[in-house]
């Protein structure tokens, strides 16, 4: 087995938490290496998602950290039909726990990812997510 530990930097963009409402989102620094992964983890919905009481994750990049726009299916890989930044929604009953994997192919040096709340969330839902950066350019990785 190879040690790709050092190839590896790990960012956090939402603090492993069990939110009711919107994070405040963080900005992270996704230059310095050829991939960018975001992983969204969500544990068992909190609440029954609907299509009024539901989850939108969004993700903006920016080249200056002050105007960020959101990303395009373009920018991302691992899902289509991207609107307003939207590259995941919990709309419908979420059971079990999961982990969503999507592809930051833009080409910005900073993103950032909201959750954003929609409707009544009297019980929180466990969420977190990072950049998986590889390939980094400069090694070791931070």
């Amino acid at each position: 087995m190879i040690d790709k530990s050092k190839d590896i930097a790990v960012k956090e963009l939402i603090s492993p938490a069990t939110l009711t409402a919107d994070n405040t989102p963080t900005a992270v620094d996704v230059s310095g290496a050829r991939d960018a992964a975001i992983i969204i983890g969500v544990g068992i919905g909190g609440i029954t998602f609907t299509a009024s009481n539901k989850i939108e994750f969004v993700l903006t990049h920016s080249n200056d950290d002050a105007t960020y726009e959101n990303v395009t299916d373009a920018d991302v890989v691992g899902v289509t039909g991207v609107t307003g930044g939207i590259i995941k929604t919990l709309k419908t009953a979420h059971a079990a726990a999961d982990v969503t994997k999507i592809g930051y192919v833009g080409n910005r040096k900073y993103v950032k990812l909201l959750a954003d709340f929609s409707g009544t969330h009297g019980t929180g839902t466990p969420i977190a997510a990072y950049v998986l950066q590889t390939d980094a350019y400069l090694r070791p990785t931070e």
